[in-house]
């Protein structure tokens, strides 16, 4: 068990179920995913303090399962989709009683109609948006694989729900990683601090790379391998990202919530770039970026 697993019981055992359903009305309301900036500033502590995320290619998504039904909602607090599901609180047939629902922080590849589960903020009516990140991995992949079936796509289960794993950032680590074979087409790394806590918007204790980026922002040797292959565009790319992580700095003490509630954060303007016809403007600004 987790070394602070009996701290948790402890602490949440008292939580009113007023709050906990309060909780949750505010989550359908306003989207509450926690979203990542580029990983340009690399840590001092990465190697030690920092857990990666390999991202399957897709759609973040909030999964709330509540009363006997699952609900999708996009990044910007939309409900896109309702079904039924085997997370607890998400079926009719299993779903006894209110307080019995899960939030789920989820990448959705419409490909093989999976929610990849980056992360978890509430568990059976259990909160744990303020654990830290080392504590809800270890509970998600704890209570994953308990729900019987979770992982088929069955009449009562449409979509499948699967973990994603997590590794060190050592460099010994990451280039193990970056050589591994995935059962999903990969977009990306995702960067954890192991002690932030689960918290709406943009944040730079969660940073973001795509695997080719690794050598030249990590200043470490990478094997050879698909994941590392740079695109044409990588070195432009990266430039771009720079030049506007360095203006933002200016304006850091500005909510990063902000940019996230407009629908723009860093991550949708500089990612993979979009063919651009020829500018009709001299002064037009180009190589506009999106997920």
């Amino acid at each position: 068990p987790h070394p602070r697993l009996s701290q948790y019981k402890s602490k949440y055992s008292s939580l009113e179920q007023s709050e906990r359903r309060r909780r949750l009305l505010e989550l359908q309301k306003l989207t509450q995913l926690m979203l990542s900036e580029w990983l340009i500033d690399v840590p001092s502590d990465l190697g030690q303090e920092w857990i990666v995320v390999v991202c399957p290619v897709g759609k973040r998504a909030l999964i709330v399962a509540s009363r006997g039904f699952t609900s999708a909602y996009t990044k910007s607090g939309y409900c896109v989709n309702r079904f039924p599901s085997l997370l607890p609180g998400g079926n009719k047939r299993y779903s006894t009683t209110a307080k019995d629902y899960t939030i789920l922080d989820c990448i959705y590849n419409e490909v093989s109609q999976t929610y990849y589960v980056l992360d978890v903020m509430c568990w059976r009516g259990h909160p744990f948006y303020d654990c830290q990140t080392d504590f809800r991995f270890y509970w998600m992949h704890s209570k994953l694989p308990e729900e019987e079936g979770l992982g088929e796509k069955t009449k009562l289960n449409p979509f499948k729900f699967v973990g994603l794993k997590n590794f060190p950032c050592t460099p010994e680590s990451l280039c193990k990683v970056l050589a591994m074979d995935f059962p999903f087409e990969v977009d990306g790394l995702l960067f954890y601090h192991k002690q932030t806590h689960y918290s709406p918007g943009s944040t730079p204790l969660v940073g973001w790379l795509r695997p080719y980026m690794v050598s030249d922002i990590l200043g470490m040797a990478v094997p050879t391998c698909p994941l590392t292959t740079k695109p044409e565009y990588a070195g432009h790319q990266l430039q771009q990202i720079i030049e506007h992580k360095r203006s933002q700095k200016d304006t850091r003490e500005k909510p990063t919530l902000e940019g996230h509630e407009s629908g723009h954060y860093e991550l949708e303007h500089l990612s993979t770039p979009v063919p651009q016809p020829p500018p009709q403007d001299p002064g037009q600004s180009g190589g506009c970026m999106e997920t």
